[in-house]
């Protein structure tokens, strides 16, 4: 619980100053009054900016911490993989070895200094115009909403505050807030936000050049995405219905779309719209990216992630499956693969009739697999790639720097890159993509997947949401008729493709509740030249992944944490599996 308070009652006002322009006079603590802080244009500008810096992603390596890819470091002594992988996690080593590790002191922080600000803005006696001071309540309060969102997702329940603590503040009365009021306090914080007034402070797109700052925008993907969690198989304790959720989520997509934002859809004589989005900047000021919410870090595919005959290369890093490989459909629409008629996944059911080859998995397959996926055969920069034994970039398990599944990570990758040039790609932390597909997940289930949903403005069906997002791709719509059952099934892999090697599935995975059926273990593919340019290809199995049982659906909290909080509540907050 030490922790645990130092965030909660620590004195915020130096660690939150550290973009104000003019130096403070601190005390020999190195502390200020808090009305000296909000007495300071600067101060307060840069006590809000402070907060900023405890959002954490996108991450680059995420698709290896699903069924998307195995790690080439998955043998390494002491990597993370190799514990996610082949030894598993305790709650001693969890914030090591884990994606983000373990921020539930980091979102607290965060929380508290939202806290802070929001009690003391409105009495603030600095020189702020109501424009600004509103502008920047309305970020505050979306920053507050996304740090109870991540909190929500990684946690479950948690205790709730939305005013400072006291340094007398009774902390053996504290409680886990349910799902439902959790939710609705990020409801109600994004709905404050988004009625503020437009303006250079808060707007649904930023604008003077302003980057990478809360927007109406975010605090709608916010709203949509917990509307996902709220009614799913993971979090949902009945507090809202379907019909509510999709009344979010519905309403969500309208307005994003009323104010601007479109699926990126510009191609190049080189790659895709799908391809080409993912190694544009978004930091354009909206001249042609009009899809990027939210983020923006640049990549560097080619040398974590890379192909061993590029110059400078280091490590193969995440190596997509051939269980991602497999959820790639045809070009024609249709499925390739059913199932498996095996419990290991090596013996595909192959739809006759999507035109499917086993002796030629790659040929007429979805535009994002092009996209997303080096495989024997593909060329980069004029180089073919070889991952048959003896090949330029052959699977080898016992090298970080080959493939361990027969594939090769492409997505955010430009052909040329090298250590003397990286014009590699960048990662997007919130895109409108994913609210077309929260839609879809919520309003199948509400309405069925071929009812228009009309609300604020949207006429469209779940089947549409997807559909939309298909089309920028390429690929032909999904078929109307579908039962709910079904449509769970083609929705589900879509996102999977659409969002492949990003953070999306590591969440969608443990709200869907299948972590375990997905990521007990993966396959992948080696490939023997048998001559002539022909190849034979064999499927093959990883063993069974320690990390995939039922208690990584929720992080754990640190032992020291749980213990005190035990201690002075009498109640064991540590989440189920956990010790």
């Amino acid at each position: 619980m030490k922790k645990y308070k130092v965030i909660l009652l620590g004195i915020a006002a130096m660690i939150g100053l550290s973009a104000c322009n003019d130096k403070l006079d601190l005390r020999s603590n190195g502390s200020i009054d808090m009305d000296q802080v909000f007495a300071d244009y600067n101060y307060i500008r840069g006590y809000l900016n402070r907060t900023y810096s405890f959002m954490q992603g996108p991450w680059l390596n995420a698709g290896s911490y699903t069924d998307d890819a195995q790690s080439s470091y998955d043998n390494t002594t002491g990597n993370a993989f190799n514990y996610w992988y082949n030894q598993g996690l305790s709650t001693s080593n969890f914030s090591a070895f884990n994606m983000d590790g373990s921020p539930w002191d980091n979102y607290f922080q965060a929380i508290r200094q939202c806290n802070v600000f929001l009690a003391n803005i409105d009495g603030a006696t600095a020189p702020i115009s109501d424009i600004e001071r509103a502008g920047w309540k309305a970020q505050a309060r979306t920053l507050r909403a996304f740090f109870y969102l991540q909190l929500m997702k990684r946690y479950g329940q948690f205790p709730l505050f939305t005013e400072p603590l006291s340094t007398d503040h009774d902390y053996s009365s504290d409680t886990k807030a349910t799902i439902g009021q959790i939710a609705t306090q990020i409801f109600e914080d994004c709905d404050a936000a988004i009625a503020t007034s437009n303006s250079e402070e808060f707007s649904y797109i930023p604008v003077s050049g302003q980057w990478n700052i809360m927007t109406k925008a975010v605090a709608q993907v916010i709203r949509s995405e917990t509307a996902t969690y709220v009614v799913s198989p993971l979090l949902s304790d009945g507090t809202f219905t379907l019909a509510q959720a999709q009344e979010i989520a519905a309403d969500a997509l309208a307005k994003c779309l009323q104010n601007d934002y479109k699926l990126w859809n510009i191609s190049t004589d080189n790659y895709s719209a799908y391809a080409y989005y993912f190694l544009y900047n978004p930091n354009d000021l909206r001249a042609q990216d009009k899809e990027t919410i939210y983020g923006g870090s640049r990549a560097t595919v080619w040398a974590g992630n890379g192909l061993p005959f590029v110059d400078g290369q280091t490590a193969a890093g995440n190596c997509p499956t051939q269980d991602l490989v497999d959820a790639y459909e045809m070009a024609n629409g249709e499925v390739a693969i059913t199932g498996y008629s095996d419990s290991d996944h090596l013996v595909p059911i192959i739809n006759s009739a999507s035109g499917y080859s086993d002796s030629d998995p790659y040929t007429g397959r979805d535009p994002r697999f092009y996209a997303t996926v080096f495989y024997n055969g593909s060329i980069r920069n004029g180089v073919t790639v070889q991952t048959y034994n003896g090949g330029n970039a052959a699977l080898d398990n016992s090298s970080v720097m080959n493939t361990h599944t027969g594939y090769y990570m492409r997505k955010y990758a430009a052909d040329a890159s090298n250590k003397n040039s990286n014009s590699d790609g960048y990662m997007r932390l919130m895109r409108l993509a994913e609210l077309y597909y929260n839609f879809a997940e919520i309003a199948y289930q509400a309405s069925g997947p071929d009812t228009k949903v009309t609300t604020s403005g949207l006429n469209m069906s779940a089947r549409d949401a997807v559909n939309a997002v298909r089309a920028r791709a390429g690929m032909p719509d999904l078929p109307s008729g579908l039962t709910a059952s079904q449509f769970e099934s083609r929705y589900r892999n879509d996102r999977r493709v659409e969002f492949a090697m990003e953070a999306d599935r590591y969440f969608c995975l443990r709200r869907w509740n299948i972590l375990t059926e997905k990521t007990a273990f993966v396959t992948g593919m080696s490939v023997a030249n048998t001559g002539n340019n022909t190849y034979k290809y064999t499927r093959f199995r990883f063993d069974n992944r320690a990390a995939s049982t039922s208690k990584y659906l929720l992080y754990p909290l640190s032992l020291t944490e749980a213990k005190k909080m035990q201690e002075l509540t009498g109640t064991d907050w540590q989440n189920a599996g956990w010790e």
